[in-house]
């Protein structure tokens, strides 16, 4: 099913580049679809109202289009949609908590996950989570690819809570200093 959509997506986003404006339409309402659904998990797993879901919708589907350009014709639609959806979902919280900065690390356990780890599984997130040290790898599999809680993580790898989360925070920092993290260009 999961393969089925991204497929689907894949060849509309394509023909829309070719300038196919009924498929581009089509698209976005496929995306639309299913972004509800995965705002209102996120709204609701943070303690939010899932009602402000169509306002992350609207802002996330004004972000596909604008950056569009983005996506590389080579690589899956959707883990490039759910940065650019995660990174809406993040504002719509900060904006509506009023803080100026919310860790990702403290995000990390109620942003839902792609409905199948293969969504996000693309050969360049593995190769680049695969070019951290051993320990970082296995913790940014673990939280970001698994789902997996950090009091979870901690247990397995025999660490402490907050070192899991030290460590998640200084792989992602190494990630975005060595790749580049794409937010400028998928937040806005």
């Amino acid at each position: 099913m999961v393969h089925d959509r991204e497929a689907d997506w894949k060849r509309l986003l394509l023909a829309a580049r070719s300038g196919d404006e009924a498929a581009y339409r089509r698209f976005l309402g496929d995306v639309a679809q299913y972004l509800r659904g995965w705002a209102q998990r996120g709204l609701t797993r943070a303690g939010r109202s899932p009602a402000e879901a169509e306002d992350i919708v609207q802002e996330t589907l004004i972000a596909i289009h604008t950056k569009r350009h983005t996506w590389d014709d080579g690589q899956p639609v959707g883990p490039w949609l759910h940065g650019v959806a995660r990174h809406k979902l993040i504002d719509a919280l900060r904006k509506r908590t009023g803080h100026d900065h919310l860790s990702v690390d403290e995000l990390a356990e109620v942003l839902p996950m792609a409905a199948s780890g293969t969504d996000l599984a693309s050969s360049d997130i593995l190769k680049m989570v695969a070019s951290l040290p051993e320990r970082q790898a296995s913790i940014v599999n673990a939280i970001f690819v698994e789902g997996q809680r950090a009091n979870d993580v901690a247990a397995k790898l025999n660490m402490s809570e907050g070192a899991v989360r030290v460590a998640l925070h200084r792989a992602l920092k190494t990630l975005a200093a060595t790749f580049g993290t794409g937010a400028d260009d998928a937040h806005g």
